[in-house]
């Protein structure tokens, strides 16, 4: 028995459960998706998005019924996606009301007067709400925008700038005290990048390093600073930023053996060219290292119901986790009906949009896609051998650790297109309408 889950533009179908298809011993449909279930490859870690202050600042402005569905349509195992790894963000980013810093005191390179204070607001409260409808705990890695203004060369938080020599130490044991912190709000910190974007001098909260600054500062002091705290285990993770040349990146990591023990894997982004090769070359390269899909929205403000959006999502999806991603995370969780708030005017998208004025939540395609993803595939679960017979055929399969198979295909033409599964000797036939994804689940055997 195999359980159909579908979401169609002309059928007005969002995570739609189907009659359930049978296995057969053949098809005569030309397009096909061949599974083999004896090639396994990583195993996934996750799916989620981002709890930054402005998706905690509109969740909080929102009646408490609509905040419960919100959370539970992200985290409800049951009910919803079942979000289980997730990203937030140290100090301000554009995604937050305005510039602000854990410890805002110039030349406090002790951090005595580092505080919580503005995580406490917002965004802890809406990370132990979500970590509560889970029911366990989620695997949260934090990037820094920008240091304080203080320990830049510019002395801002926005428009770039670099960390200063002198501070470097000061901003490791920054991360430390900040994990540290984290966890005596009962919140434990599973992950950790070094610097979001840092090859981009942005209006917003922004530092760049170069490969080399990047590669020297883990080797001489965050990698470090973070072993002496008993913190090795917490997963650090090198640029943070668009495919395009994560390779060069991670090399410049990656070919330092004293920075790369340090580190865990790549964490990218999609912004610019997709360049989907590269995430294949730098786990070629590199194959003990993982790769973690980190940010990704769509741009220039809200598109209610583009069903391009979610497409754009899934194409991303299906194609990082077929070239090693372990994890893929989406970036803002909620936003407000222009976008925001955004202390920059950097306005974005968001799967899940809240009206304050009127109460209303507004599920745009992106939330529907993702779940294609997150609802099946399960932290634990390995890639199998999956092969399409047509270009437009764009799929990926996985095996759960409790035995349930996980096909997801899509289908962007504007043709229905007929197609069947073939796993094991056996052969079911199906349909994927024009600009569609389903997702297909059955037992191995």
């Amino acid at each position: 028995m195999i359980r159909i889950t579908r979401s169609a533009k002309d059928r007005k179908e969002c995570l739609k459960d189907l009659p359930p298809i049978r296995f057969g011993p053949k098809s005569e449909a030309q397009a096909s998706v061949t599974i083999d279930l004896s090639r396994t490859f990583q195993e996934i870690e996750g799916f989620g998005g981002a709890f930054t202050e402005s998706s905690a600042y509109v969740l909080s402005t929102m009646p408490k019924a609509k905040q419960e569905e919100m959370l539970r349509a992200y985290f409800d195992p049951k009910k919803g996606h079942g979000y289980t790894l997730c990203r937030t963000h140290i100090n301000s980013c554009d995604f937050s009301l305005e510039n602000w810093a854990c410890a805002d005191s110039a030349g406090d390179l002790a951090l005595k007067k580092f505080s919580l204070a503005r995580d406490s607001k917002y965004m802890i409260p809406m990370i132990k709400r979500a970590q509560a409808m889970m029911g366990g705990t989620i695997k949260l890695f934090a990037s820094p925008w920008s240091p304080p203004a203080w320990m830049k060369t510019n002395g801002e938080m926005n428009h770039g700038g670099k960390l200063k020599a002198s501070c470097r130490q000061a901003w490791a044991d920054y991360y430390v005290r900040w994990i540290q912190a984290y966890r005596q709000e009962g919140i434990e910190i599973w992950g950790l990048t070094v610097q979001n974007e840092p090859a981009a001098t942005q209006v917003w909260d922004s530092c760049i390093y170069t490969g080399e600054d990047e590669r020297d500062f883990v080797r001489d002091h965050l990698g470090p600073a973070l072993e002496r705290a008993g913190l090795s285990t917490v997963r650090l993770m090198v640029w943070d930023h668009n495919r395009d040349i994560m390779f060069d990146r991670a090399k410049a990591v990656y070919d330092d053996p004293a920075a790369a023990r340090y580190v865990w894997g790549t964490a990218f982004h999609w912004y610019g060219p997709d360049c989907f090769d590269n995430v294949q070359r730098v786990h070629d390269a590199w194959p003990d290292k993982k790769l973690l899909f980190s940010e990704g929205c769509q741009e220039q403000g809200p598109h209610f119901g583009e069903w391009a959006v979610g497409e754009r999502y899934a194409k991303s999806i299906i194609n990082d986790l077929n070239r090693w991603t372990v994890a893929w995370t989406d970036w803002n969780l909620i936003l407000d009906m222009e976008g925001g708030p955004n202390h920059v005017g950097n306005l974005c998208s968001a799967p899940i949009h809240a009206d304050a004025k009127t109460g209303k939540v507004i599920y745009n395609t992106s939330y529907y896609y993702l779940g294609h993803f997150a609802r099946f595939i399960r932290p634990g679960a390995k890639r199998v051998l999956c092969a399409s017979t047509r270009d437009w055929l764009e799929t990926t399969a996985f095996l759960n650790a409790d035995g349930t198979v996980a096909v997801v295909a899509m289908n962007r033409t504007d043709q229905d297109q007929p197609l069947a599964l073939r796993c094991s000797g056996r052969a079911a036939d199906t349909l994927l309408p024009a600009h569609s994804i389903a997702t297909y689940t059955f037992a191995a055997e």
